[in-house]
């Protein structure tokens, strides 16, 4: 379902981000304001600050971007008229505090050390935050906060500099250093910011038909989708909302019903670590508001009703709500969201049904060839299904061939009613180098295997090979109402071990399963249910051979003595090859 068929569908009808515009233009909603949540939103600040009053002592702080948010918290209750701490004076004590220990904070050049040393784009975060506080600080007429006030201006054009002429690492940080950069020029203009935001968009937006940026990642889509708004506010640039609206329709369909995000597809870190939909809520907010779009309107709603929004949102976002009249004003009335969808996203390989309750992920698009990296898309998690709080976390395959460990698709495609996962495996032996290849030092390049599994000073690409093993897998997911088939195929060498894994959430409770002589849990009857809350996953049938579960992950990461074991309950399923076996979960 694409966006406008999103939109006319008959149904529909009826961290925190770092957010901070610092301009308003056409378009912005002119609305009354969402007492109920600005007052949910102080309440938690206030909390917050009543700690900060107690640990922001001089002498005894230790600098990361916490620094700045605990400054951003601080002036969100200064400058709160309903707050107990507005324009109190041990508050402003403690921004001069903050604002002075920033400033000792940066490097000669004016960057910060957080991680990555004397960084630009680390510095960018930092600033974001802070400038988003310095805006709301601006609009306060208190002559005792003016030295507060310059302390911060020093520190931000001293980091503007470093950002201004600075470098970056990964795509991300071109537009994080550029929201930054409109910021800083919102507060003290001068058109050298403009100059080098404008040398950075003159690189081009990337981001593909299925609405992804490069890195394919909710955490940085968050940061890109950010800095674009920043941007369009700062630099009255409001063609650089239509990236963010399509992205944003994009990752409505990675959330479960409980707010996790589906990363399986991820080029960062992200597609092993578990991130929440709360971190597009300011995004979504803004738009819903701008656009007076009510679909947009309804996903606000859904995560406003998650357990991440008291901590994500609510004790972070005070100061964005101040800076930007726009998000404090209420939502437009929400449509009603699908109950059902199928969604394939073919430039991530990437599927996504929604029936009722019940969740399913289907992934094939690890990105080839397989090298573990930041950037690269390498997550064996190929399915996943959840019901409630009943939830499949990932099924994996894994075989002993050559130790090439987890089965990662090549792709995944839709045939007929079902979807096709597909890798075909072969692992040459080589033989002595042509003639003209050969060195009588023996001293030849080193290089990767033809199958990528390892290197050695072999010359590999210019010797004959001979021996061929092959290892010939697909998986046919087939789903209807939420009952899903996976009927498993692999042929070619014969004997090799066969290892199906299932982890489930911790917690739940299991029926059918028995154990193996090392203590795993393996499915080989019939079926089994694994219930958490009175909510039920059936699947099976079984099977099982001798063969223990051991070095699932393969050689890429045992050679490094790393995992990729995640928390969780295991089941096993075991066989030997040719390995046919069709899985039912419901």
């Amino acid at each position: 379902m694409d966006r406008a068929s999103f939109l006319r569908m008959s149904t529909l009808a009826g961290l925190a981000p770092l957010f901070t515009p610092l301009l308003s233009f056409a378009g912005s909603n002119n609305g009354t304001e969402d007492a109920a949540l600005i007052a949910r939103l102080l309440a938690a600040n206030d909390k917050l600050v009543k700690g900060l009053l107690e640990t922001v002592q001089e002498g005894k702080l230790n600098f990361s971007r916490k620094t700045a948010y605990d400054f951003a918290l601080l002036s969100g209750s200064y400058c709160e008229k309903s707050s107990v701490y507005y324009q109190d004076p041990r508050i402003m004590s403690k921004l001069g505090i903050l604002a002075r220990f920033l400033t000792d904070s940066q490097s000669a050049d004016g960057t910060v050390n957080v991680g990555n040393l004397e960084s630009p784009p680390d510095t960018a975060f930092v600033i974001e935050i802070v400038s988003t506080a310095t805006a709301a600080l601006q609009q306060q007429t208190v002559p005792e906060l003016k030295p507060v006030l310059e302390q911060i201006k020093t520190m931000i054009l001293k980091a503007g500099e470093a950002l201004r002429t600075g470098g970056i690492h990964t795509p991300n940080h071109r537009w994080v250093i550029c929201a930054a950069l409109s910021q800083i020029h919102a507060l003290y203009p001068d058109k050298k910011y403009v100059k080098r935001i404008n040398e950075w968009l003159a690189e081009g937006i990337y981001q593909d038909a299925d609405g992804y940026y490069p890195e394919r990642s909710g955490t940085y889509s968050m940061v890109e989708n950010t800095a674009f708004i920043t941007m369009a506010r700062n630099l009255k640039r409001p063609d650089l909302l239509k990236y963010v609206r399509k992205n944003l329709t994009t990752f409505f369909y990675s959330m479960e019903a409980n707010g996790d995000l589906v990363s399986n597809n991820s080029r960062r870190q992200d597609q092993f670590l578990c991130r929440h939909s709360t971190i597009f809520y300011l995004q979504y907010r803004y738009l819903a508001i701008h656009d007076q779009d009510r679909h947009f309107a309804a996903i606000c709603k859904m995560i406003e009703a998650t357990p991440w929004f008291e901590k994500e949102v609510l004790q972070q976002g005070l100061f964005y709500f101040q800076e930007n009249e726009t998000i404090r004003t209420s939502l437009p009335s929400p449509a009603t969201l699908p109950d059902r969808y199928e969604k394939l996203f073919p430039s991530s390989h990437l599927l996504r049904i929604k029936d009722k309750q019940t969740y399913i992920t289907l992934f094939g698009g690890a990105d080839w060839p397989l090298i573990i990296a930041s950037g690269r898309a390498c997550s064996p998690d190929i399915f996943s299904y959840r019901k409630g709080k009943a939830v499949l976390k990932y099924l994996r395959l894994s075989t002993t061939f050559f130790s090439m460990g987890y089965f990662y698709s090549e792709g995944l495609k839709k045939q007929d009613n079902s979807y096709v996962l597909h890798k075909k495996l072969q692992i040459p032996y080589y033989q002595p180098l042509p003639l003209n290849k050969r060195n009588k030092q023996g001293d030849y390049k080193l290089s990767p295997s033809v199958d990528d599994r390892f290197w050695n000073k072999m010359d590999f690409a210019n010797r004959p090979q001979s021996n061929i093993k092959t290892l010939d897998t697909s998986i046919i997911m087939t789903e209807k109402n939420g009952e899903v088939e996976l009927a498993f195929s692999i042929t070619g060498q014969q004997k090799v071990p066969v290892t199906i894994e299932l982890c489930f959430n911790e917690g739940g409770q299991f029926t059918g399963l028995t154990t193996d002589s090392k203590g795993n849990a393996i499915l080989a009857g019939d079926k089994a249910i694994y219930e958490v809350e009175g909510e039920q996953l059936h699947f099976g049938p079984g099977s099982f051979t001798n063969a223990v579960p051991e070095n699932l992950e393969g050689e890429r990461y045992s050679t490094h003595f790393g995992t990729l074991k995640t928390s969780g309950t295991r089941v096993y399923l075991t066989g030997l090859t040719p390995f046919k076996h069709t899985l039912f979960i419901k």
